[in-house]
C-alpha cells in the first residue's frame, strides 16, 4: 500500500512539474525579460539600444571579420561581440543577422591580399598580432572590425580601439566597453532618413575644404555637411543644427558675431577651433627660426561671455610628437633624426568625460592654453584635453627655433603642469550682445533677438590642426585625419572630433552608453606561479571530496528512513 502511495505521489509530482513547465513556456511567449546578475551589468542593453532593436523594419546584417586562430585576448573581443549581437537578437528577432569570417582563411596569398584591400577600402583598419611558439615567431594580419549592412547602405564598425602605451588586455577591455556605443551609432546612422545639418563656417580664412576633407567625409556618414559663408546674412544659419569654426585667420565682423551669437541663443551647437597665435611649420621649411605672433580674431569678448578665454601663448611639452630634424652632414648627404618637437604636444587624456574616455593619443600643433572665466552658475564647464605634467609656456611674440633641439631640454623649466587645450561648456548662455544693441534691433520681429539661450553646448579647442588632415604634396591626395606621415602612425584625432560632434548633436543620451565601464578581473600572475601546485590539488580533490561526503550523507539518511 505504501509502495502504491509513493508511486502515486511521484506520478502526480511529475504531472504537476510538466504542467508548471508548460505554463511557464506559455506565459514566456507573451512576457519577455532577461536577468543580468553581473555587478557592472555587462550583459544588459541600455534603453536606447532596446528601442532601436525593437523598431527595426528590415534586416541588419553584420559581417564580423574576427575569426580563426586568435589569441586569448582577441577571442575575448570576439566572444563579447557575439554576446552583444545575441543580446540584440533577443530584442530585435530575425532582423539582426550576423556571421563571423576569417579574412586570412584563404591559403592563396594573392587572394588574401585582395580581401585585405577590399576591407581597407570599406573602412576597416588592420592589426598585426604576433604568434610565438617554441619553434618560431610569426605574425598574422587580422581585421578586428565589421561591415554592417541595412538595406542598400553599409558602414564600417571598428571593434578594436587602439591606444598608445596601453597594454593589449586593457586596450581590448576598453574596446569591449565601447561595443554597444559603436554598434548603436552605426545602426542609427544606417536608419536615418532625415539627417541633422552641420556647417563649416567660411569667409574668415578658415581651413580650406581640402584640409578638412577627411573629417567632412566621415561626418557625412552621419550628418548632412556643407560650407556656409555668413556674409552678415541674418538667416545664414537658420536651417543648421551645429557649426564648426575651424582655424580662422582674420577678424570676424560684429554682424557675423551677432549671427553666431543668436544661433547659440536658439540652441545651436558650436565647435570652436580657434588659434590666437599665428605660426606654421611652412615658415620653418627654409630656415631654422620663425616668429609666433599674436592674432586678433575679434572673438575674445564673445568667448569670454560664454565662459572661456583662449590665451595668446604656446604650449611646449616634453610629451611631444617626433619630427625629422637634420642633425649632421655626412659628405653631401644630410643626416636626419626623429626628435620630439616640443611645440607638438601629444595629448593622452586622463579625464573621464565620455567624449575622451579610452581615446588613443591625439596630436596637436602649436596649441595655446585655455582658461575658464566668469562665475555664471548656469554654465557647466568640463576639461577635455590637457598637456602633460611636463609643460612649459612661451609668451608671444616668441621665437620658434629648431635650435632648442641641439641640447637636451632642462626638465626643471617644464614644470607648469597640465594646461587646458580643449574644453566643453554647456548650459544656458547669456548673449554677448545683451545691453549692447539698439531698441530698433532688439524689437525687430524678423531678428527676434534673444538675451538668454535655451540649454545648449559648445566645445572650444585652441588648435585647429586637430581637425586638419595632412596632404600628400606629390599626388595632392589627403591622408586620414590623425595620420602622421613621418611616423606612419594614426592618432585619435578623427575619433575625438567625431565624439565632439556626436556629443554636441546628441539628444538621446547615447553618450551614457559610451560611459559604461566593465571591470577587468585579471589573474594575479605572480601569485599563480607561487601557488600553482596548491590550487591544482585543491581544484582536483575538493570537488571529489564534496561528492563523496554528500554521497555518504545521502546513504545514511536513506538507511535511517527505509532501513529495517
Amino acid at each position: 500500500m505504501k509502495l502504491k502511495t509513493r508511486k502515486s505521489v511521484s506520478f502526480m509530482s511529475l504531472v504537476y512539474g510538466l504542467g508548471l513547465i508548460a505554463a511557464l513556456n506559455y506565459v514566456g511567449s507573451f512576457v519577455f525579460d532577461r536577468l543580468d546578475l553581473t555587478q557592472d551589468k555587462r550583459y544588459s542593453l541600455s534603453d536606447i539600444s532596446i528601442q532601436e532593436a525593437k523598431k527595426l523594419e528590415d534586416v541588419i546584417f553584420v559581417r564580423v571579420y574576427l575569426d580563426g586562430d586568435l589569441s586569448a585576448d582577441y577571442n575575448r573581443l570576439k566572444t563579447s561581440t557575439k554576446e552583444l549581437l545575441d543580446e540584440y537578437r533577443s530584442w530585435g528577432g530575425d532582423n539582426i543577422q550576423y556571421e563571423f569570417i576569417d579574412p586570412s582563411a584563404n591559403p592563396d596569398i594573392k587572394a588574401r591580399e585582395k580581401v585585405y584591400e577590399k576591407l581597407v577600402k570599406e573602412g576597416l583598419q588592420p592589426s598585426t598580432i604576433a604568434k610565438r611558439s617554441m619553434e618560431e615567431t610569426s605574425e598574422k594580419v587580422i581585421f578586428p572590425g565589421s561591415i554592417v549592412t541595412y538595406r542598400d547602405k553599409s558602414l564600417p564598425w571598428q571593434l578594436l580601439k587602439t591606444q598608445m602605451g596601453v597594454p593589449e588586455p586593457l586596450m581590448i577591455n576598453n574596446s569591449i566597453q565601447q561595443l554597444e556605443y559603436q554598434f548603436i551609432s552605426v545602426v542609427k546612422s544606417l536608419q536615418s532618413t532625415t539627417l541633422k545639418k552641420i556647417a563649416f563656417i567660411d569667409g574668415h580664412g578658415e581651413l580650406p575644404k581640402f584640409e578638412v576633407a577627411d573629417m567632412t567625409r566621415s561626418l557625412e556618414e552621419f550628418y548632412s555637411v556643407e560650407r556656409i559663408a555668413i556674409n552678415e546674412q541674418i538667416n545664414a544659419l537658420k536651417l543648421v543644427d551645429a557649426i564648426i569654426i575651424a582655424g580662422p585667420d582674420s577678424a570676424f565682423t560684429e554682424k557675423d558675431k551677432f549671427i553666431i551669437d543668436q544661433f547659440v541663443m536658439r540652441g545651436g551647437k558650436v565647435l570652436w577651433l580657434v588659434e590666437n597665435v599665428s605660426v606654421t611649420m611652412d615658415s620653418l621649411k627654409n630656415t631654422t627660426t620663425t616668429m609666433a605672433i599674436p592674432r586678433d580674431l575679434n572673438l575674445d569678448d564673445q568667448l569670454f561671455r560664454y565662459g572661456v578665454r583662449v590665451n595668446r601663448n604656446l604650449i611646449m611639452d616634453l610629451q611631444a610628437r617626433p619630427i625629422p630634424i637634420v642633425t649632421s652632414q655626412i659628405g653631401n648627404t644630410p643626416r636626419q633624426e626623429m626628435l620630439p618637437w616640443f611645440y607638438f604636444p601629444l595629448v593622452v587624456s586622463q579625464k573621464g568625460h565620455p567624449i575622451v574616455k579610452n581615446l588613443d593619443a591625439i596630436m596637436t600643433e602649436f596649441a595655446s592654453t585655455i582658461d575658464f572665466v566668469g562665475k555664471d552658475t548656469a554654465i557647466k564647464k568640463h576639461i577635455l584635453l590637457t598637456s602633460s605634467d611636463y609643460t612649459k609656456l612661451a609668451t608671444t611674440p616668441a621665437r620658434v627655433s629648431f635650435n632648442i633641439l641641439r641640447e637636451p631640454p632642462d626638465k626643471r623649466q617644464y614644470n607648469v603642469g597640465p594646461e587646458n587645450i580643449a574644453v566643453l561648456v554647456e548650459g544656458t548662455f547669456t548673449s554677448n550682445f545683451k545691453n549692447r544693441i539698439t531698441s530698433k534691433i532688439a524689437d525687430n520681429k524678423n531678428i527676434a533677438f534673444k538675451e538668454t539661450s535655451v540649454p545648449t553646448r559648445q566645445i572650444v579647442i585652441s588648435d585647429a590642426d586637430i581637425i586638419r588632415n595632412q596632404i600628400n604634396p606629390k599626388t595632392d591626395e589627403f591622408y586620414t585625419l590623425g595620420y602622421d606621415r613621418f611616423t606612419r602612425r594614426i592618432y585619435a584625432n578623427k575619433e575625438f572630433i567625431l565624439n565632439c560632434i556626436n556629443y554636441l548633436m546628441d539628444d538621446s543620451g547615447m553618450l551614457e552608453i559610451r560611459a559604461k565601464e566593465y571591470k577587468m578581473r585579471l589573474l594575479d600572475r605572480p601569485r599563480i606561479e607561487k601557488e600553482k601546485t596548491k590550487w591544482q590539488i585543491a581544484n582536483t580533490t575538493y570537488p571529489i571530496g564534496i561528492v563523496i561526503v554528500l554521497g555518504i550523507i545521502a546513504f545514511i539518511i536513506r538507511r535511517k528512513k527505509y532501513g529495517a
